[in-house]
């Protein structure tokens, strides 16, 4: 596979990237930096960020428009030119955005399942989780790549330089010279970090190279999530009525809503078809007064 090289000097139109993931990937960092460089090149820059929930480790994207004549922040769905994603569900989410004929996808295969994609507590309920592939990925769009950018950098010696190596990835798409983008990375993260974060964006370069020359390590980066086989536990909840004082945690608390106080404001499991055996009734009482035991097999049988 070749890899596009967008001529940032000669086109007319903006040049559009945009860069998703989740909260604490940074995001903003991989945005930051490129929008500071097309500003040192004397292009018109425009960029657009959403990271309300970032801190509870909800979706964070930013769009990045660059060129002689910019007029809108955001880049309009089917527009994209680069899609870099630093969680892979995110950058499934957001395939919609690249140019179909052009556009380029480059993806970390670190995935964050965030907790609304457990959708059920049972041992061993299915995840609300995308299991396409690069493969499948690639079908779709004109270009894709998937590296094991969380891994490579952790291996460099710094996790969190996973978004550099993924600006290596983005600068070969791009006809910047590489001393300006390790200048401006220089500039932007901590100085204690700065030579692993320079030996990461080489990585990320050499990388692509590698996988452009049909390296087969370079394509063996995804491992598909593949759902455990778990045997369901059943489980059975007991209630020291004695020890219960009526303090309603449980019952509040519980996400199955299975738990009620009777009469007496002792709790009680009004409907036991909806306990998922979660636990978290029992880790919550100050009394001690409910315990959760597993129901042996042959019990159940």
């Amino acid at each position: 596979m070749t890899m596009a090289i967008l001529d940032t000097k000669h086109r007319k139109e903006p040049i559009n990237v945009l860069i998703v993931g989740v909260g604490g990937q940074g995001v903003i960092m991989v945005s930051k930096v490129l929008a500071q460089i097309c500003q040192n090149l004397g292009y018109q820059v425009k960029q657009s960020e959403v990271h309300g929930m970032a801190k509870r480790g909800g979706v964070v994207f930013s769009h990045v428009r660059f060129g002689a004549q910019v007029w809108s922040p955001t880049i309009p769905m089917g527009k994209a030119d680069v899609l870099i994603a630093l969680e892979w569900a995110e950058g499934l989410r957001w395939m919609s955005y690249l140019r179909p004929d052009t556009g380029v996808f480059i993806a970390d295969t670190k995935r964050i399942v965030p907790p609304f994609a457990c959708r059920s507590r049972i041992l061993g309920a299915d995840i609300g989780y995308s299991r396409d592939t690069p493969d499948d990925v690639r079908e779709k769009v004109a270009e894709a790549y998937a590296l094991d950018a969380t891994e490579m950098a952790t291996r460099a010696g710094n996790e969190r330089a996973a978004n550099t190596l993924l600006l290596g990835a983005l600068s070969t798409t791009l006809t910047f010279p590489v001393s300006e983008w390790k200048k401006v990375i220089s500039q932007m993260v901590p100085p204690k970090t700065v030579d692993v974060n320079l030996a990461v964006f080489d990585q990320g370069q050499q990388w692509i190279d590698s996988s452009r020359k049909g390296d087969p390590v370079a394509g063996a980066a995804f491992v598909p999530l593949v759902q455990p086989e778990v045997n369901p536990v059943r489980t059975s909840l007991e209630i020291t009525e004695e020890w219960c004082k009526g303090c309603d945690i449980c019952v509040k608390m519980c996400p199955e809503r299975c738990l009620i106080l009777n009469k007496d404001q002792v709790v009680e499991l009004a409907e036991p078809e909806k306990c998922t055996g979660c636990h978290i009734c029992e880790w919550l009482c100050p009394d001690f007064a409910i315990s959760l035991n597993p129901i042996p097999q042959e019990a159940v049988a």
